[in-house]
């Protein structure tokens, strides 16, 4: 089995979780971050949008697979 469908079929239940809980993962990892965002504003997951910029090739090791919009605080 190629690397690339053993790693997605790995990710795709953090990535699930991901989505699910993304303001509590940045409010962790990303505290001063989190006090940034507008919370009020749901996240938007731009998925297509990456696959436009990011096409599936065979380019190597591919770290950022989730693009996110979020709204600042103002």
């Amino acid at each position: 089995m190629p690397k690339t469908q053993t790693r997605q079929n790995n990710d795709t239940p953090w990535k699930k979780i991901l989505r699910i809980y993304f303001p509590q993962a940045i409010q962790f990892y990303f505290p001063d971050l989190a006090k940034t965002i507008d919370w009020r504003k749901r996240p938007q997951f731009l998925d297509k949008e990456l696959e436009q910029i990011a096409p599936k090739a065979d380019q190597g090791n591919r770290y950022v697979d989730k693009l996110v919009r979020v709204c600042r605080r103002v």
